[in-house]
C-alpha cells in the first residue's frame, strides 16, 4: 500500500489529540495498578509474585500480541480496531470488578484488558507515522505523553474512588470512563493516497460470477426442466389437445438434451472452483513465506538484531519499579503521612515531561536518536541500582522522578525503529519489537515479586534489574557503532514523495 506525502499537520493533529485520549484512557489503569496491587495483596491473600501477575500481563500481553495487532491493523484499518478496542478494554475493566479470585483477574484484567491496550497502542502509533514525517518525533512524543498524563492522574483518582466507593465500584467508574475511547477512534481518518486507484478488493470477492455455482436462477436442474416443461405444454394446450400431445413428446426429447449441456456446466463450474480455491490456498501460503522470509532479513541487520535484546532486557528490569514502587515503600516502614504525592504520580509526570524533551530531541538533526536511547538505559540501569538505598520518601521519590523521566524514552523508540529499517517495515520490525518488550514486562514484576517472597526484601531484586538493564543498554552500543550510519540511509531509498508499507500488505 502507497500513501501519499505525510501532511505534518491539519488533520494530523486530530490524530494526534484523539491518538493522546486514547492512550490516556486505556493505559491509565493498567499503568497505575500499582494501586489496585495493594488492595488485590489484601483481598486475596496470595504472594506478591502471583499477585503480580495481574499488572504484569495487563501491561504485557498486548505487547506479546503486537505481531497480531499489526496484521489487525494493516488489515482493517486504524479507525475499526480503535473502536472494538474500546469496547474491550471497558468490558474487562467492569468484569473485573466482579473477580471472585486472582486467577479471574488474569483473565479480565489481565488478558482482556491487556490485549485491548495492545491494539489502541498499535492503531495510534501506526497512523501518527502515518500522517507525519518530519514532526514525527514531536507527534509520537505527544500521543505517547497521553499513557504518562493517564498515570499521574488515574493513580490519584483510583485511590480516591477506592476510599468513597470500594474496589469494586473503582473498576466500574474507571471501565465507564473507556468507553470514551469509542468517539476517540471514530476520529481516526485513514490518510488516502492522492491520485492512486481505489484498494482491491480481496481476491475472494473478485470471484468472476460463473466460479459460483449456487445461483438463485439456477436452483437445481430438474426445477428448471419442470417449470419448461409445464410452461410449454399449458400454452399448447389451450390451441389442440392433439398437437399439445406431439409437441409434449417433442420438448421432453429437447429438454434432455438440455439436461445433458446444463449437467456438463455444472461439473466445469465445479472445477472451476475447486482450482481458485487452490490457488487462493497457494497464494496466501506464499504470502505467509513472505512474512517470514522478511522477518529473517530483519535479524541480520545487527542493530535490529541488538534492539530486540536490549528491549526485553529494558522492559524485564525497568518496568517493575512503577508497578511497585508503592510496596516498596511500605516494606520500608515509610509512614504514609510523609507522603506528599503517590510515588506512581512522581513516575506518571515526569514519565510525560521525558517523552516530551526526548521527543523534541529527537527531531533535531545533530541528535543520534539510537545513542540518546541507549544513553536513557545507561542512566536507567544505575538509578535501579540506587533504589535499594533509598530509606526514606524523599530519596525514593527523587528516584522515581528520575526513573518516570528515563522511561520516556518510549516516545523516541518508534522513532529509533522507523531509523534502523525505514519506514516501509515500521509496522512488521514494531511488531517484533513490542513482542519482546510485552515478553519482559510479563516477566519482570513477577520475578521482582518472586524475589521478596524468597529474600523478604527488594534489594536483590531491583541489583538484578539494574544489571539486565545496563547488560541491554551496552550490547546495543556496541552494535551500533560499526552499523549506524548504513541503517540510517535505508529510508533515503525511497521516492521522496510517497512512503510505501510493503511488509503491511503482505503480512
Amino acid at each position: 500500500m502507497v500513501f501519499q506525502k505525510p501532511p505534518d499537520g491539519g488533520w494530523g493533529w486530530v490524530i494526534v489529540l484523539v491518538s493522546f485520549f486514547t492512550q490516556f484512557l486505556c493505559y491509565g489503569s493498567p499503568l497505575a495498578v500499582g494501586v489496585l496491587y495493594l488492595e488485590w495483596l489484601d483481598a486475596f491473600g496470595e504472594g506478591k509474585g502471583k499477585t503480580a501477575w495481574v499488572g504484569s500481563l495487563a501491561n504485557g500481553i498486548g505487547l506479546l500480541a503486537s505481531p497480531v495487532c499489526s496484521i489487525c491493523v494493516s488489515s482493517f484499518g486504524a479507525r475499526p480496531v480503535a473502536i472494538f478496542s474500546g469496547f474491550m478494554v471497558a468490558g474487562g475493566l467492569m468484569m473485573s470488578s466482579f473477580a471472585p479470585n486472582i486467577y479471574f483477574l488474569y483473565v479480565s484484567y489481565g488478558i482482556v484488558v491487556g490485549l485491548g491496550c495492545g491494539l489502541l497502542y498499535t492503531a495510534t502509533v501506526t497512523i501518527t507515522c502515518q500522517y507525519f514525517d518530519k514532526r514525527r518525533g514531536l507527534a509520537l512524543g505527544l500521543i505517547s505523553t497521553g499513557s504518562s498524563v493517564g498515570l499521574f492522574i488515574y493513580a490519584a483518582l483510583q485511590r480516591e474512588l477506592i476510599e468513597l466507593y470500594g474496589l469494586d465500584g473503582c473498576l466500574l467508574i474507571v471501565g465507564a470512563l473507556s468507553l470514551n475511547i469509542l468517539a476517540c477512534g471514530s476520529l481516526m481518518r485513514p490518510l488516502e493516497s492522492s491520485g492512486s486507484p481505489p484498494p482491491e478488493k480481496p481476491c475472494v470477492d473478485k470471484v468472476p460470477d460463473q466460479y459460483f455455482v449456487y445461483h438463485e436462477k439456477e436452483k437445481t436442474v430438474e426445477e428448471n426442466i419442470s417449470i419448461l416443461e409445464k410452461g410449454y405444454i399449458d400454452e399448447k394446450c389451450v390451441n389442440n389437445v392433439l398437437d399439445c400431445k406431439q409437441d409434449s413428446v417433442l420438448n421432453k426429447n429437447v429438454l434432455s438434451s438440455i439436461n445433458v449441456n446444463e449437467k456438463d456446466t455444472y461439473k466445469k463450474k465445479v472445477v472451476e472452483q475447486t482450482n481458485f480455491c487452490k490457488q487462493l490456498a497457494k497464494r496466501k501460503w506464499q504470502l505467509y513465506l513472505t512474512y517470514w522470509r522478511e522477518t529473517m532479513v530483519l535479524f541480520k541487520n545487527k542493530v535490529f538484531s541488538a534492539l530486540f535484546v536490549a528491549i526485553l532486557l529494558f522492559d524485564i528490569g525497568g518496568f517493575p519499579p512503577s508497578l511497585l514502587m508503592e510496596d516498596v515503600a511500605r516494606s520500608a516502614n515509610i509512614n504514609e503521612d510523609d507522603y506528599y504525592m503517590p510515588l506512581i504520580s512522581i513516575i506518571g509526570i515526569m514519565t510525560t515531561v521525558g517523552k516530551l524533551i526526548l521527543g523534541i530531541l529527537a527531531d533535531f538533526k545533530w541528535v543520534n536518536t539510537l545513542y540518546l536511547y541507549v544513553t536513557t538505559l545507561l542512566m536507567t540501569g544505575l538509578a535501579l541500582f540506587a533504589i535499594p538505598f533509598a530509606k526514606s520518601y524523599l530519596t525514593l521519590a527523587m528516584l522515581s522522578g528520575i526513573l518516570g523521566f528515563l522511561t520516556g524514552n518510549w516516545s523516541i523508540f518508534p522513532y529509533v525503529t522507523t531509523k534502523t529499517v525505514g519506514i516501509e517495515k515500521l509496522t512488521h520490525a514494531y511488531g517484533i519489537l513490542m513482542f519482546f518488550a510485552g515478553l519482559g514486562n510479563s516477566l519482570g514484576p513477577p520475578i521482582v515479586g518472586w524475589f521478596y517472597d524468597w529474600t523478604q526484601e527488594y534489594d536483590t531484586a531491583f541489583y538484578f534489574s539494574g544489571f539486565c538493564v545496563l547488560l541491554g543498554g551496552f550490547l546495543l552500543l556496541l552494535a551500533a557503532l560499526p552499523c549506524w550510519n548504513a541503517c540510517t540511509n535505508q529510508s533515503s531509498k525511497l521516492p521522496p514523495n510517497t512512503y510505501s508499507y510493503k511488509v503491511a500488505s503482505s503480512a
